[in-house]
């Protein structure tokens, strides 16, 4: 995470474009799945995922995140994706080769702090959020979504306390023919919470 962090303070004017092999197809987890127990497969409350799974528009999911040497739970929701166009998915990377057939996506995720301690230093909780374009997960952009309409820099919050809620995004190039965008948010080595949203 220190390295994510670096990356994000020090991010060029024009977004840096981490090229991530898992994007295109890489090492399926179908391989090491184990069963499930009858527990594990217990139905979650209309509004609250149980542990990892599929979720609606508008439900919310319960994780913990390390802040620091504090456990932080946390309410998240997916709220929502704007997609971009190509022309614009070019000009946010060096080589615009690279996001030929590509558009920026921007997931914003609703975080509520439900307990632990307040914040003394900039939030972990994003850092597990990926964008998934027909199954398949995209090619992060680092900085892209930083001045994004209705998203907030983690830099910025001070003092995070129990009860308060921000909006935190994250970007990822995606095939611009996507028919299906999906926003996956998992506590660190954990199963990953899913909201589907359509394509363009």
């Amino acid at each position: 995470m220190l390295y994510r962090k670096t990356a994000l303070r020090f991010a060029a004017p024009v977004a840096v474009l981490a090229l991530s092999l898992t994007a295109c197809g890489g090492g399926d987890d179908d391989a090491d799945a184990k069963p499930k127990s009858a527990a594990a497969e217990a139905s979650p409350s209309p509004s609250e995922a149980a542990s990892g799974g599929e979720l609606g528009t508008g439900e919310s999911a319960t994780g913990k995140v390390m802040e620091g040497d504090a456990e932080v739970t946390y309410d998240i929701t997916a709220q929502k994706v704007d997609l971009g166009t190509e022309a614009e998915a070019q000009k946010l990377v060096q080589d615009p080769a690279e996001a030929k057939g590509m558009v920026l996506a921007v997931a914003h995720v609703k975080f509520t702090h439900k307990a632990g301690a307040a914040l003394t230093d900039s939030s972990d909780a994003n850092d597990e959020t990926e964008i998934y374009a027909d199954g398949q997960r995209g090619a992060l952009l680092i900085g892209a979504s930083d001045d994004a309409a209705g998203c907030e820099d983690p830099y910025d919050i001070e003092g995070w306390k129990q009860g308060e809620s921000h909006v935190l995004c994250e970007s990822y190039l995606i095939p611009a023919n996507a028919k299906s965008v999906e926003v996956h948010w998992a506590e660190e080595d954990g199963e990953p919470y899913i909201w589907t949203f359509a394509g363009k």
